[in-house]
């Protein structure tokens, strides 16, 4: 592939957009460390994304910094997810916009990788962590044997319930992904605690993260890659099983199937407030649930199931990946944030908030309930497929408006065929 030019986006609209110029000179991402090029002047830029690095962490990182460099400033600017890779694209293209340090979700580092907007860390991916970095985070960050983008920290999914919900509707921890499902329509039904609009789970077409890691736990997928071609899956067997019971789910155990972006951003609060008894959730999310149902032990935290009895099924590698920005005006100072980032310290406030951080040495700091199930749950997690098609020509709004079909009771055999074919043009589409 050629690292000129950037991927064009066209899903079935055939819409394009701004094409992102790869890097040249000493800025380049070929050109081997981060840090050979003179810094400029100014603050050294660094972008986080909305809610993932915590403020205390950021306060740290703000702090080390300043100490051990002195003379220079160190500027971080919270980005919001909706809309960040029109941003990105606009952004690590322009000599004069572009930041130093950038966060990228794990699903959408790709489409940068191969057009040269992050500068290569290999020299320093040893120091900064090596083998101890989540593995399946670092392939995604790789490109024809040069490391772009590293773990910052890994999110897949597991299960909040009401155990006490549970216990008065006469259901016991589900062991397999069926019982899984019979739980939240059985939960729904009995709505313990006579909740006006209670619904068993949280689930929405507009939470395509977790409406997926149930499509993986019972064993369904997008796509399969063999010999460099891929082959869409949302017709298969295991696929359809998965998809009717979600529409099932969406039908007879959750009133929030059409709830908006923004309800879902604040969907705990459906939980706190005895709206719903189960969350498809991050371990973060463990942190926003109130303190008073941890304390009265209403609380339980399990891994999604999977077919297997008593095995964590497959769930969505959520997450992100930092990389140094081919353009920076900071590489040496972008290498010091870089350096801060996987250090010790820095790690364990990643976990602290509830995140399994990028240095799975640390991976046991994670705080609360969720803890005893990350390591399962990591482990048994996975991501979409691994291509700059796919983050390129599969933005959220897509995946969205298809659960969207299926939550409002469409044919499921006919738009996963119509999915799939769309799938299999756009991640076997050749870059022109």
């Amino acid at each position: 592939m050629k690292r000129s030019t950037f991927l064009k986006l066209a899903i079935a609209s055939a819409v394009a957009v701004p094409t992102l110029s790869a890097c040249s000179g000493s800025r380049s991402s070929s050109s081997g460390s981060a840090a050979q090029a003179e810094d400029g002047e100014g603050p050294v830029r660094v972008w986080f994304m909305q809610d993932s690095i915590s403020d205390e962490a950021q306060e740290y990182l703000k702090k080390t910094f300043a100490e051990k460099n002195p003379g220079k400033k160190l500027s971080i600017e919270i980005q919001q997810w909706d809309g960040i890779q029109s941003k990105l694209q606009t952004s690590l293209a322009s000599t004069d916009e572009c930041p130093d340090v950038v966060e990228t979700g794990n699903t959408q580092s790709a489409a940068y990788l191969s057009v040269g907007a992050f500068a290569d860390l290999s020299e320093q991916y040893e120091s900064l962590g090596g083998s101890k970095l989540i593995p399946s985070f670092v392939k995604a960050g790789e490109y024809e044997g040069g490391k772009y983008a590293l773990p910052l920290y890994a999110g897949a999914r597991g299960i909040y319930y009401r155990k006490d919900l549970f216990k008065k509707a006469g259901i016991t921890e589900p062991q397999t992904i069926n019982e899984f499902h019979d739980a939240i329509i059985k939960l729904t039904k009995a709505n313990p605690d006579h909740t006006k609009g209670f619904s068993g789970i949280y689930l929405a077409a507009a939470d395509i993260h977790a409406v997926e890691s149930y499509l993986f736990a019972a064993g369904g997928d997008y796509a399969t890659e063999a010999d460099g071609k891929w082959t869409a899956q949302m017709s298969s067997s295991a696929s359809q099983a998965a998809l009717k019971q979600i529409q099932d789910i969406f039908k007879n155990g959750t009133t929030f199937g059409n709830d908006s972006q923004t309800g879902q951003k604040n969907f705990q609060q459906n939980f706190n407030n005895g709206q719903v008894g189960i969350l498809v959730a991050t371990g973060n999310i463990g942190t926003k649930i109130d303190k008073e149902l941890w304390d009265a032990g209403k609380v339980g935290v399990m891994a999604l199931p999977s077919n297997t009895p008593g095995k964590a099924g497959a769930t969505f590698a959520g997450g992100s990946n930092i990389s140094i920005a081919a353009k920076a005006h900071h590489p040496k100072g972008a290498a010091a944030v870089i350096d801060i980032i996987f250090s010790k310290e820095f790690q364990k406030l990643i976990a602290k908030n509830g995140w399994t951080p990028g240095n799975l040495d640390y991976a046991g700091d994670v705080q609360g309930a969720f803890a005893k199930i990350s390591k399962d749950v990591i482990a048994a997690s996975k991501l979409t497929p691994n291509t700059a098609n796919w983050a390129n020509l599969m933005p959220d709004t897509t995946l969205k408006n298809f659960y969207t079909k299926i939550a409002s009771g469409a044919d499921v055999a006919a738009e996963a065929k119509q999915f799939d074919d769309m799938l299999n043009k756009a991640l076997n589409q050749k870059e022109s």
